[in-house]
């Protein structure tokens, strides 16, 4: 994954982050803040104001990540990922609950099981779906063991929420999963 810095912004972007930031200061569990975040995307994700230009911005050899917002105090990071075709993360897992939402095309995303005994750890597929623009998706450790994938034949575009300080972190990424995928 490449990481461009900090992009400009749009009414309608300060607008999703200030449904967010309403969302996040609920201070539910990390399960319920990532529904309530969920519950809020869905009306800014297809509109075409929504992000300025330079987080449209792609690179040919991985995903792009452009980091939108860091809420002061880092209570949530807002960043878009960039896709081209056949662009896809590593299998990984988070530090905090995220909350994925389709801008623009569709996203694959395959979640796993970490499965096996010590010295056979292996990852079993337990669930995939494909994201189309206007979807939303989240969850919250653990069990979110997964890889998304741009999932058609043009550049796709996500917004992720995640309820950590990316600008501090860089990635919400805990762990990279390079096991065997098995059906069972």
């Amino acid at each position: 994954m490449s990481t461009a810095s900090r992009t400009a912004t749009t009414p309608r972007l300060d607008a999703l982050v200030g449904a967010v930031r309403a969302a996040v200061n609920r201070r539910e569990s990390p399960g319920r803040t990532a529904e309530l975040v969920a519950d809020a995307l869905p009306p800014f994700l297809t509109d075409p104001d929504l992000l300025p230009a330079s987080a449209l911005k792609a690179d040919p050899d991985a995903y792009t990540q452009h980091v939108l917002h860091v809420e002061p105090g880092g209570a949530f990071s807002v960043v878009a990922l960039v896709w081209l075709p056949g662009q896809c993360t590593p299998v990984h897992d988070h530090v905090a609950w995220c909350v994925t939402g389709v801008h623009i095309g569709a996203e694959d995303e395959t979640r796993y099981a970490l499965a096996g005994p010590e010295g056979d750890r292996h990852l079993v597929p337990v669930g995939a779906t494909v994201n189309g623009a206007g979807s939303t998706c989240g969850f919250a450790p653990p069990g979110d063991i997964h890889r998304v994938a741009n999932a058609g034949d043009g550049p796709a575009v996500s917004i992720h929420v995640y309820g950590a300080d990316i600008g501090r972190l860089g990635s919400s990424v805990r762990r990279v999963y390079d096991l065997a995928i098995r059906d069972a």
